[in-house]
């Protein structure tokens, strides 16, 4: 099969944006990114459309073509919580590497922070729980992942200091990103200090709520300055809900990886950038060990050690991820491809990094119940 590339990527700046509803913001992302891959709108002969709970269209594709002016030959929503971006990458590669299309427009926007109540959010997001027997007792998406990080901290000997080290490292990444939601520094003090959510996670290890779209072109040609290729792409899915966990070992994200690594024929050891899913804090922590880039309960002792730093050997989110870049729902998770996209390629400005050459990307939906794993490689043409 024939390689697929990511010839150009865009995005809107994350935060509140007012006045703009998804489709907007879509349509914002997806025009960067056609002027970024030098791609007229008539190339795009395939759409591939994350779902948004601020526009819940039964054809949100075919609704959002209509609005940018595309009329491809193959059109697909997808939903798979925030792993979706990760699952549309990989269905993009698919379609190229068969020749089912030539150029494949990823894009996804919500406007999460201003078309959204805080009660319709929180009713929206708690439907990942079980019907039956996690929804009726009034749990959040917070205290689930807040359940799921006090059995892993009991486990392991993570602490609440050692997942504050994470927002920190985010907060200053983001710091360097213009677009980026949360931009103001923090010190571990501010996290430990932050208003408690779900014990043990405080409001500076959730992510905010944000507007925002991002928006990628998979293409059969690579483009002209940057050949960045998806080398490698897997999947796994061990359950959908918290109550169903059987073995917090592995989520899914390590059968993910290992498919990823796998069929791109390489392994954690060649990669030099990371670009992870980080909802919370505890997510962070839990997918750089089940991953390869820590062993278990080790991941912030390699932050600490200076490992996941801008100047460290694998850079860890150097957008300010979910965590600060911000959370727009499948946009947000996107963000992270669209970083490493502009790293590899050498078009991230001020925050470009010397001499990246292999991206690892991993993105998770529900309570860590869907992962897909991406490798990205810069390749010499």
């Amino acid at each position: 099969m024939r390689p697929a590339w990511i010839a150009g990527v865009g995005n809107t700046p994350f935060g509140r944006l007012e006045g703009r509803d998804a489709l907007d913001l879509m349509a914002a992302a997806a025009g960067a990114a056609l002027e970024d891959a030098a791609r007229p709108r008539s190339a795009i002969d395939g759409v591939l459309c994350g779902y948004a709970t601020t526009t819940p269209h039964l054809m949100l594709s075919t609704l959002f073509c209509e609005r940018a002016g595309i009329r491809p030959a193959y059109a697909h929503a997808m939903q798979l919580g925030g792993a979706t971006g990760g699952a549309m990458l990989m269905l993009a590669r698919e379609l190229v590497r068969s020749r089912r299309c030539e150029n494949v427009l990823v894009v996804a926007g919500e406007n999460r922070a201003t078309g959204q109540t805080r009660d319709s959010s929180i009713q929206t997001l708690a439907q990942v729980g079980d019907a039956d027997f996690e929804v009726p007792y009034g749990a959040s998406v917070p205290a689930y992942y807040a359940l799921l990080a006090a059995r892993y901290m009991h486990e392991t000997g993570l602490t609440e200091t050692d997942l504050a080290e994470f927002a920190v490292l985010m907060r200053s990444h983001a710091m360097r990103h213009p677009d980026a939601h949360l931009r103001e520094p923090i010190t571990i003090g501010d996290v430990l200090a932050s208003k408690p959510i779900a014990s043990p996670l405080k409001l500076l290890d959730c992510c905010p709520i944000s507007d925002g779209a991002m928006a990628l072109v998979v293409s059969a040609t690579p483009a002209p300055d940057a050949a960045v290729a998806i080398r490698g792409a897997g999947q796994g899915h061990r359950h959908q809900h918290l109550s169903a966990i059987e073995d917090t070992t592995n989520y899914g994200a390590r059968d993910a990886a290992r498919r990823a690594f796998a069929e791109a024929g390489c392994g954690p050891d060649t990669v030099d950038l990371l670009e992870i899913y980080d909802s919370f804090t505890i997510t962070l922590a839990i997918l750089l060990e089940e991953t390869g880039f820590a062993p278990r309960g080790g991941s912030a002792r390699r932050l600490r050690d200076g490992d996941y730093s801008l100047d460290g050997p694998l850079p860890l989110n150097t957008h300010g991820g979910l965590l600060s870049f911000g959370h727009c729902g499948v946009a947000g998770g996107m963000a992270h491809a669209v970083e490493a996209f502009r790293q590899l390629a050498g078009r991230a400005g001020d925050r470009q990094l010397p001499g990246r050459r292999r991206a690892f990307v991993h993105a998770d939906g529900g309570v860590m119940s869907s992962h897909v794993s991406l490798l990205l490689a810069r390749e010499d043409t």
